[in-house]
């Protein structure tokens, strides 16, 4: 069984017809459920908490609830889109509908980019790890074979790439349940040996208040725990090469609530109630280190680096999968090299995937030869582009209700909470911490480069647009 790329169509260029070639219905139903739920827990969570913990204190449970609410709603939005029509190019596809071509060249190629940049972080961040354990093999070489071993891995097929993420996230879903059960039994003295933290409770306001740095820290604490959050879309990319996408979107769609109320509220909460917020263990150790020593869990490094480790390579594996799709989709609808949509006997888009992880390979480079400049400059200028995915799915889900309803209002099997009051409040929410991002020194660089990016990447839509309208409709179906 395989699923055709689904073609896509614009007022300004109907009827365009994908190339040949096919993705392999080959994620099952499992696979989608632990992509789903690991999709939500990124490296950022075990490793970044700890800054947003220090700048916030206990109150980084409102910044993370925060940021949960905007992704419950901005996968909803998704979730009505991609399950009214899965497709391997997601929200890129349906912006190229909805708002036009320029829309989804623009945030596809930018998500590419943006995936790209994250191969060359965790395979560094990985590398770095395992050089700890294995110092014999520099850490250049632990990076290569880390990318060598997971681009082998999804050339392989779509079935390989699901099971390494089932297992991967597995791990992630076990650490994180088990950290809650066992730092929730310490908090109220449950655990043996843990009778000092019987009044954890107090520590949410006993050093400071629960907002010992002023209200304005919840919107410091967003910024900094925003993007751990970006890849909970994934799922919806995949569930074009399951075997039941409808259902897939609608299940991930409906769960999304609980994985983050269970995962980052849940995990947070035991750190803050199980540690005071100003403890310098949690900056210096890292966040889950430092509750599971305080609580006497021998090993507790040791055994966070490997589920750190299991993170990264959850996300490297993830993140060429996505990149390699969305390249797919582009190649498809003609906004990239028409051999990024073929694909070999396996159903893999053999040519997406080499030049995906090969420009993944180059950012690597980049981050050893000139990390404080070159590196530093695409870091910045992808920094922002989670914010830009998550305000094109809202604009685009305005328009595709209607033409939803217009065409195949069976096919409305999810649908967004008191549309469209509550996507225009969350276009609101976003467009707010953009701002807000620009009165931080940190976050406003990302910003501005995040832009000019955008900038750049839509001024070549633009143009190539200009170029092709001037070939007539002639050429209309044919691929760039």
């Amino acid at each position: 069984m395989s699923v055709q790329p689904a073609p896509t169509q614009t007022s300004g260029d109907p009827g365009r017809t994908p190339p040949s070639g096919s993705l392999q219905a080959g994620l099952k139903n499992r696979h989608l459920s632990m992509i789903a739920i690991g999709g939500v827990i990124g490296a950022g969570l075990f490793v970044g908490s700890g800054s947003g913990i220090a700048a916030a204190g206990p109150g980084i449970l409102l910044s993370y609830a925060l940021v949960g609410v905007l992704v419950v709603l901005v996968m909803r939005m998704l979730g009505e889109m991609a399950a009214a029509n899965p497709t391997s190019g997601s929200f890129s596809a349906y912006a190229d509908r909805a708002l036009g071509r320029w829309a989804g060249f623009t945030i596809g190629w930018l998500y590419w980019f943006f995936w790209v940049v994250v191969l060359a972080v965790e395979a560094t961040a990985g590398a770095k790890i395992l050089e700890g354990w294995i110092p014999a093999v520099p850490q250049w070489a632990w990076a290569l074979i880390v990318m060598v071993v997971l681009t082998a891995t999804n050339l392989a097929s779509v079935g390989s790439y699901g099971e390494f993420e089932f297992w991967f996230a597995g791990i992630k879903v076990v650490a994180i349940a088990a950290f809650i059960v066992v730092g929730g039994l310490a908090v109220f003295g449950v655990l043996p040996g843990s009778e000092n933290h019987t009044a954890g409770l107090a520590n949410l306001t006993g050093h400071g208040g629960f907002l010992p740095n002023g209200p304005g820290a919840i919107l410091t604490g967003v910024l900094m725990v925003v993007f751990s959050f970006m890849g909970s879309e994934i799922v919806t990319l995949a569930a074009g090469e399951s075997q039941d996408p409808q259902r897939a979107v609608a299940k991930a769609t409906n769960s999304v609530i609980w994985r983050i109320a269970v995962f980052y509220l849940g995990s947070i909460f035991v750190v803050v109630t199980l540690l005071p917020w100003n403890d310098p263990a949690i900056t210096a150790r890292g966040s889950y280190v430092a509750a599971l020593d305080s609580i006497g869990i021998p090993h507790a490094g040791e055994a966070m680096d490997f589920i750190v480790l299991t993170a990264v390579l959850s996300c490297l594996n993830s993140g060429l999968y996505t990149a390699s799709r969305m390249a797919f989709s582009l190649g498809a609808r003609g906004d990239a090299p028409a051999s990024f949509a073929r694909t070999n006997a396996r159903g893999v888009p053999r040519a997406a995937i080499l030049v995906s992880v090969l420009f993944g390979f180059v950012a690597v480079f980049f981050n050893y030869k000139w990390p404080d400049t070159v590196f530093a400059f695409l870091l910045n200028s992808s920094g922002a582009v989670a914010l830009f995915v998550w305000l094109v799915i809202c604009f685009a889900q305005l328009r595709m209700r209607g033409i939803v309803l217009r065409e195949n209002p069976e096919k409305l099997v999810v649908r967004m909470w008191l549309f469209p009051y509550l996507t225009w409040a969350t276009i609101a929410l976003i467009s707010f911490v953009l701002v807000y991002m620009l009165t931080d020194p940190a976050g406003r660089e990302q910003v501005i480069m995040s832009v000019l990016a955008a900038v750049l990447v839509l001024a070549v839509a633009l143009g190539r647009d200009r170029v092709t309208g001037r070939r007539g409709s002639a050429d209309a179906d044919a691929p760039v």
